[in-house]
């Protein structure tokens, strides 16, 4: 757990609330923290919206700044002063049982509870104890409670195993979810992923679907042979997809892929000029 980051998300809340209502949440993490019944626990996270509002937390760019050098890759991007406080509530619960705690909880919790109770992963104490309930959060049919997870959160990176990353990946394409925001998705690339995304583009094509554009950041590392063919076949799509087909073909090993870009100049050239990357292309195209 991170003490200094669990005091800067402190700070943000302080600078949000007025004296009444600081004071209560005050209140809630000093009992909490002095190992609360599951009841007080329950009645706290419950009460956090009514008491405190649902305003949004709206993190000054000083304490954004010191928070992502705490915890890289952890954003507090469209939280509100409820999900805030329920983070910190159970931070400062006692490491002792807390990931038998944390199960509980998100086995009774509303959407609005799920969300803030996986946002707040990265200050909760024993990481990998937590996994199997993780996995289970990313099961269920909640978008925003999947994206709670997979979004602006570095656990997965941090956490998960090849097989669990991967089904994540894939999962936010069935859902409609995007991968921009998914903390590692370049560093945690695989060649395993890459089969999948291609299988994947084969499903849609078949079912004449569109492909999503994202999918060739996942590809374009390890596109060899075929894979390449598949680029190229992307390249003659419009817009992003044809954008996005040819980022990925800048970044295939497969000296074939060059050729294939060559199609391209003007999109080669942007490529090698730096104003089209994979952030350029999210900004865009959303």
């Amino acid at each position: 757990m991170s003490e200094p980051a669990r005091n800067i998300l402190r700070e943000c809340l302080r600078a949000r609330l007025d004296q009444e209502r600081d004071r209560w949440l005050d209140e809630q993490l000093r009992s909490i923290a002095a190992a609360p019944t599951d009841k007080f626990l329950h009645v706290a996270l419950g009460m956090a919206p009514r008491r405190l509002g649902k305003a949004a937390l709206a993190v000054d760019a000083e304490p954004r700044a010191r928070l992502a050098a705490e915890v890289p890759g952890w954003s507090l991007e469209g939280w509100s002063v409820s999900d805030a406080a329920r983070v910190l509530m159970l931070a400062a619960l006692p490491p002792e049982g807390f990931a038998e705690r944390f199960r509980g909880l998100c086995q009774t919790a509303d959407v609005a509870e799920s969300i803030a109770l996986y946002r707040g992963l990265p200050l909760y104490p024993g990481s990998d104890a937590l996994e199997h309930q993780v996995g289970e959060g990313l099961r269920g049919n909640v978008q925003a409670v999947f994206e709670a997870i997979a979004h602006r959160n570095p656990y997965p990176r941090q956490c998960f195993d090849q097989h669990r990353w991967n089904h994540m990946v894939l999962k936010a394409l069935f859902i409609g979810s995007r991968l921009g925001p998914i903390v590692g998705l370049d560093e945690r690339a695989n060649e395993e992923l890459a089969r999948i995304m291609i299988d994947f583009s084969h499903e849609r094509r078949a079912a004449a679907r569109p492909v999503p554009w994202e999918i060739w950041r996942c590809v374009g590392p390890f596109a060899r042979g075929a894979m390449v063919d598949d680029l190229a076949r992307a390249l003659d799509d419009g817009d992003c997809f044809r954008e996005a087909a040819a980022l990925g073909l800048s970044a295939s090993p497969d000296p074939a892929a060059a050729a294939v870009l060559d199609r391209a100049p003007e999109l080669r050239e942007a490529i090698a000029r730096g104003e089209l990357d994979w952030s350029a292309l999210a900004a865009r195209c959303g």
